[in-house]
């Protein structure tokens, strides 16, 4: 039997098993068969070595540009940590403009690097920062935009390429969600001066925690790594970079590397779903769904946004009382958390943050468990 033969069987049986597992939240993390992870820990334990740029560390990277093409990977404890190691690479200090329809983890980084999160309001039907409302917000004291590829959805990289040029701005992607995305055939993590990624559980790919920061820059790359180990060079005792500690373990790239593996059938799990999920609410007129503009989105999320609030909420505890757990994501508008962020007015990102509500997507979900709660949204907003 071929090894694809054998992915693709457990693949299948794992679905089967979980067929009755309830409730069902809006995600579900993808793992490799127990025995695979075993098999591969034992190296570790034969080695003694759990950290400190291991063996298995330096696999993962190597398979998953091999996988997607990258020219470099470099990974991170998560993908918060690879965002602020993007910012101290390319030493900003100053304004850094953003999207507030994000995860706060976006906006916490810039902030514990000391830059100030400007926000730029959305596109409401791609969700991804308007770039057309961008240049409008750069000053003096601008020194990056960091876009987010919301959902996977690739942002307009080439206007926003031309703004950061026109006005010489360094570019940080917010790719948490973007593996698996592309544009123009090339991977989407390989856009901008670095991209940021996340590996956590909830993700496409994933090593339980993790994540990576990937540049096309040789000395940046260099410097990132410095910067994941202390600000160390090299493996001399000199310190010449501000560096912390954003090392990932050898444990969690030990799950990136069986899990990538499952890769292909992940993605294409994703795709199908995302696709009946389109096709069994298109007569739907109170919903409406994320525009795709530009590159191939991953399909690791399914938004749906709702004519008004009132309606998702309804629709929210219609599949709450089956024990159907999709998630308002994201809600609120990052820029309305005044406790950490001077607010500034984005009335498109706040009024669509109210109505979008992810489904269940993931590799395990039936068919029969998709048209539950097809039926359940059609019968709450058909019905008034």
């Amino acid at each position: 039997m071929s090894t694809t033969s054998t992915r693709q069987d457990y693949y299948t049986n794992s679905r089967i098993r979980l067929m009755r597992k309830k409730p069902i939240y809006v995600t579900r993390p993808f793992l490799a068969p127990l025995g695979e992870y075993a098999e591969i820990l034992k190296g570790v334990w034969e080695r003694g070595i759990l950290t400190h740029n291991g063996p298995l560390v330096q696999q993962f990277e190597r398979d998953l540009c091999a996988k997607l093409h990258l020219q470099s990977f470099v990974a991170v404890s998560n993908g918060t940590i690879a965002i602020q190691m993007a910012i101290k690479a390319l030493a900003l200090k100053g304004e850094i403009i953003t999207t507030p329809f994000t995860w706060i983890a976006t906006v916490s980084a810039i902030i514990w690097e000391h830059c100030t999160p400007v926000f730029c309001d959305i596109d409401p039907e791609t969700l991804n920062i308007d770039p057309t409302k961008i240049e409008a917000l750069i000053t003096e004291n601008t020194v990056a935009i960091m876009p987010v590829h919301v959902f996977g959805n690739p942002c307009d990289v080439e206007i926003i390429d031309r703004l950061a040029k026109k006005h010489t701005l360094k570019i940080i992607y917010d790719g948490a969600h973007a593996i698996g995305s592309t544009y123009e055939g090339k991977s989407l993590l390989e856009y901008g001066h670095i991209t940021a990624t996340s590996l956590h559980a909830t993700k496409l790919l994933n090593t339980a925690e993790g994540g990576g920061c990937i540049t096309r820059d040789t000395a940046l790359d260099e410097k990132l790594r410095r910067i994941r180990f202390f600000g160390h060079n090299d493996g001399k005792d000199d310190i010449i970079e501000d560096g912390f500690n954003g090392k990932m373990t050898e444990i969690h790239a030990a799950l990136g590397i069986v899990n990538l593996k499952y890769y292909d059938e992940v993605l294409q799990s994703r795709k199908v779903r995302y696709r009946q999920y389109m096709d069994g609410l298109s007569d739907v007129k109170r919903v409406r769904f994320q525009r795709i503009i530009a590159g191939k989105p991953n399909f690791s999320f399914f938004p749906i946004i709702f004519d008004s609030e009132e309606n998702l909420l309804r629709v929210q505890s219609a599949l709450n009382s089956q024990q159907i757990y999709p998630r308002r994501y994201f809600y609120p508008s990052v820029n309305t958390f005044e406790n950490i962020v001077v607010y500034q007015p984005c009335p498109l990102s706040e009024d669509i943050s109210t109505r979008v509500l992810c489904l269940p997507l993931y590799w395990a979900i039936r068919d029969e468990e998709m048209d539950q709660i097809i039926n359940t949204i059609k019968h709450e907003l058909f019905r008034r």
